[in-house]
């Protein structure tokens, strides 16, 4: 990094966020005209400009955009490294920031939570716990170090491990005909009423399920949409409907009178991956991958272990 660039960062993305030389200004708490200066400093830095002006107006440009992300993540880990630093010198906990789907199974938060690295003993885990799409989000922007996301959009700029790959599931009331099949599919469930999570917490996933009992020629009768699996429970009980769940809800669904099975459609299964910045040199972040992905194949029979299919 050049010599005073971050002061070069810090009054560029002030004024990307007021797009207003003066309150810019107030923001890093340097004068107007020095905020100017470092905005032609940095812009002769890069050869070109960042901002489009007039009188009247400030606004971002391409180039703009695309420098301001980068700084905001440079500045970011910079902050990390001091923050990193200080914690080995006053022995206190080192944080790294993990997010996961909700719909992540138990087996991989608990394993993940286990792992411990002899190099780092004061390394602390801090779990957050987000749909999908916004996971990825916080990988970008660097909110996040890892995440464990469900079925994520491919992009050069993502390292993806693929570490589970399940079915989903199907709630349905014990005394319902489908409960006698060890296994459903779309064809068994043409024209009940679905329940499915609202298409918003997972565009793709929702997109998949919908599209793979079309070529199938079969339409639900109605779709009830939820945020969350017990909101499904009473019209489940009831036999009036049944829902699509990953193994987690499965687990809190299979009880008083609601049984699950296996959804047997080949092409419609759940993908989970660790996912993390391309550019992403952590050794913390390498090592707890190389630690999860060991501990994962060392239980052999873990896709292989059923679900309890009666409560």
């Amino acid at each position: 990094m050049l010599r005073n660039e971050t002061k070069l960062m810090e009054s560029a993305i002030a004024l990307a966020e007021e797009l207003h030389y003066q309150r810019a200004a107030r923001k890093v708490r340097i004068s107007q005209p020095m905020l100017t200066k470092n905005i032609q400093d940095l812009e002769t830095i890069v050869g070109g400009p960042l901002f489009v002006r007039n009188r009247k107006s400030v606004l971002l440009n391409d180039a703009g955009r695309a420098y301001i992300q980068q700084a905001r993540l440079s500045l970011l880990y910079s902050e990390r490294a001091v923050q990193a630093a200080r914690a080995v010198m006053q022995d206190v906990d080192v944080p790294f920031h993990i997010g996961r789907s909700p719909y992540t199974d138990p087996f991989l938060t608990s394993t993940l939570m286990s792992i411990h690295l002899p190099l780092y003993p004061k390394l602390r885990i801090e779990l957050a716990s987000q749909y999908s799409v916004d996971l990825v989000h916080d990988l970008m922007d660097g909110t996040l170090d890892l995440a464990i996301a469900n079925e994520p959009p491919e992009s050069a700029l993502l390292t993806q491990i693929q570490i589970a790959d399940t079915p989903f599931y199907i709630a349905m009331a014990r005394r319902d005909a489908l409960a006698e099949k060890p296994e459903v599919t779309f064809a068994d469930m043409n024209g009940r009423k679905w329940i499915l999570f609202e298409r918003r917490l997972h565009p793709p996933l929702y997109d998949l399920i919908l599209e793979a009992a079309e070529r199938r020629n079969v339409r639900p009768g109605r779709i009830q949409h939820i945020t969350a699996p017990e909101e499904a429970f009473p019209f489940v009980a009831d036999s009036s409907a049944v829902a699509f769940l990953v193994k987690a809800g499965a687990l809190l669904m299979a009880r008083n009178g609601v049984t699950i099975r296996p959804l047997a459609e080949h092409n419609v299964r759940l993908r989970t991956f660790l996912v993390s910045r391309a550019d992403n040199e952590s050794k913390i972040a390498s090592e707890i991958v190389r630690s999860f992905v060991r501990k994962t194949s060392e239980i052999s029979t873990y896709k292989q272990l059923p679900l309890p299919i009666s409560a």
